[in-house]
């Protein structure tokens, strides 16, 4: 099936096509950027818990950031993104190419609570609730740790919310919900904790003058899909601004890194 992209916005970000071959390999004479494992006290969940953030190439602590935070699925954690999705490497490409703006990606743990291993029945009431709990951690303790640790610019239009499956579900319930801590929000193939779409944008007209950029995607194969497309179909119908991105494939990274490829030129921009 071909890609189907439709785009509501002012802004011509023209045809979209799959990432090239190659897109998410190491290549010769790139400049790394740098992956740091940290340690935050979340008030939230009483606790010391674990992200991963990227630093760019280049990176100047005497510089000012803007920050991606990218979000992982129900059975993942603050790894599976590194892991499985190559973030780290798909940006050093598209830095050497000059495709992107310079900026940290901070890969969290979603499951906000004191054991946040993804082990044992991922689908237990508490882990699943600990999803939704996130939302405060993310904003009350990590935001704030990055910030005050971070060449970070601390402003609403330099902050993204992306993620996938559960996790973008997370990006858009809590992006959204918090249009001024955030500017760039996205899900990747929505997963079924995604809010009704009039709880999402209950307000369409803010969320036209707030959102720089949102993003609805998913691979046309996913059993998920209806969840995006719902979102879609609602903002189309309110005139809310978005790019709805129907790509190849099913629920699974060939998807979701493609999905960043495209989502991380147009970010900050």
């Amino acid at each position: 099936m071909l890609m189907v992209l439709w785009i509501l916005s002012t802004e011509a970000f023209g045809q979209i096509a799959v990432a090239p071959i190659g897109f998410d390999k190491e290549k010769d004479g790139v400049v790394r950027g740098k992956i740091d494992t940290v340690v935050y006290d979340s008030k939230i969940v009483g606790s010391k818990r674990k992200a991963l953030i990227y630093t760019p190439p280049g990176y100047d602590a005497a510089e000012r950031y803007p920050v991606l935070y990218l979000l992982h699925g129900i059975g993942g954690d603050e790894l599976e993104w590194f892991k499985n999705g190559v973030p780290h490497i798909i940006l050093d490409n598209l830095y050497a190419q000059g495709k992107i703006e310079p900026m940290i990606v901070v890969l969290p743990n979603g499951r906000a609570m004191k054991d946040d291993r993804a082990t044992g029945n991922i689908m237990e009431k508490d882990k699943v609730a600990a999803f939704a709990t996130f939302e405060q951690d993310l904003l009350r303790d990590l935001i704030p740790f990055v910030e005050e640790h971070y060449a970070v610019n601390a402003d609403r239009t330099s902050r993204a919310l992306f993620g996938l499956s559960m996790g973008g579900g997370q990006a858009l319930n809590f992006g959204l919900g918090n249009l001024d801590v955030f500017s760039w929000v996205g899900g990747f193939s929505s997963a079924p904790n995604t809010k009704q779409p009039e709880e999402l944008v209950p307000d369409p007209k803010k969320a036209r003058e707030q959102l720089q950029l949102l993003w609805l995607s998913c691979g046309d194969e996913d059993r998920l899909i209806n969840f995006t497309t719902r979102t879609h179909e609602y903002l189309e119908k309110n005139d809310v601004p978005h790019i709805y991105y129907i790509e190849p494939g099913g629920h699974d990274f060939n998807v979701w890194k493609n999905d960043l490829y495209q989502v991380s030129q147009l970010l900050f921009k």
